[in-house]
């Protein structure tokens, strides 16, 4: 009996440490999605962290976060037409093969949101991963970003900055949205394209999540009132987060101390776009919710032509962290396959 009890309370343990990730990722992700969505916006502006002290608060937070990661073998600010990209990267002496990894992050996480991917990713290939222009992170945005295209275009001059022609691009969440948006406009550059619960691409956001994250977004509700709003739109109880978690702080101050000047919302593909897209794609959408459409995203997605579209079971969208492992190798599988 004291055994099954231990037993409970490490996987208690593991779930408190797992969850702040997945559900202030979804905080992050709802808080540009819907809620531009659903009340507007002032207009393209520049990301900024509002105050010195704020700034130096976060990169304090970042540093904890990152510090779980396998240290980098390179880091690298590489300039843009919209600023400096802040990219780090793990050369694998012995890939698989020649063609990287490259890692496009959701809303307000940053490279430190790969935590949980990283190790199995670099086990094999070389991987590259950049903290994005315009939003929280140690990427400096000197210029708006005036719609998708602009988004696209920094993500292209980064890749041409680091020297990649070829590459597996990956994004989770809006920057699932953003890697697809890449693959449309610049598809010479990708031997392949991975799309994780990506929001804005397949279908609009559902309604449960824009009126949860209306709820959150009112200001004079108590903090346990708006945590629990959040936990709803993350599918967690609770009791499954732990705001002491080094990637929730990070997240919080991100999203207390930056203003990220109005980032370009993700666009739907149309159908032409989808059939047209020559790459081998993969696609994963969480079986409960899912930010990214759920069985109707997944529905669309099949009209890329050969796409990997999988509906992951008991996951929300946070998908990538919830099954690190089993994703990990079914995306090292899809990608020995490409050719």
């Amino acid at each position: 009996m004291h055994g099954d009890i231990e037993n409970e309370s490490v996987e208690s343990q593991r779930r408190r440490r797992r969850w702040p990730v997945v559900l202030v990722t979804v905080i992050a992700v709802v808080s540009t999605g819907c809620l531009v969505t659903v009340l507007g916006s002032s207009g393209p502006g520049v990301g900024h962290f509002r105050t010195p002290a704020g700034r130096q608060a976060y990169i304090e937070a970042y540093d904890a976060a990152f510090a779980a990661l396998p240290q980098p073998t390179e880091t690298r600010d590489v300039e843009t037409t919209f600023g400096t990209v802040r990219a780090y990267a793990w050369i694998n002496p012995d890939p698989v093969d020649d063609v990287p990894v490259v890692l496009v992050p959701g809303r307000a996480s940053g490279v430190p949101m790969w935590g949980e991917n990283l190790r199995d990713f670099v086990e094999h290939r070389t991987v590259y991963a950049f903290d994005a222009i315009g939003d929280s992170g140690l990427s400096e945005q000197t210029l708006p970003l005036r719609g998708m295209d602009d988004n696209a275009r920094w993500v292209e001059e980064a890749l041409d900055g680091l020297g990649l022609d070829r590459i597996h691009l990956v994004g989770h969440s809006q920057g699932g949205g953003l890697a697809a948006a890449v693959a449309v406009r610049y598809p010479e550059r990708l031997a392949s394209l991975t799309l994780l619960e990506p929001i804005m691409t397949f279908g609009m956001l559902p309604a449960w999540a824009i009126a949860w994250s209306a709820v959150a977004a009112l200001p004079f509700l108590p903090d346990s009132w708006r945590d629990h709003a959040l936990n709803r739109i993350g599918g967690v109880e609770d009791d499954e987060v732990d705001p002491d978690d080094p990637m929730a702080k990070m997240i919080a101050a991100g999203t207390t101390h930056f203003d990220s000047g109005s980032l370009p919302t993700p666009s739907r593909l149309t159908d032409d776009q989808l059939r047209t897209l020559g790459m081998p794609v993969y696609v994963a959408i969480a079986s409960d919710k899912s930010l990214a459409g759920g069985e109707d995203a997944a529905e669309k997605a099949r009209l890329i032509p050969g796409a990997t579209v999988k509906v992951w079971p008991k996951t929300t969208h946070s998908l990538p962290m919830q099954v690190a492992a089993e994703l990990d190798a079914d995306l090292e599988r899809f990608w020995a396959e490409v050719r």
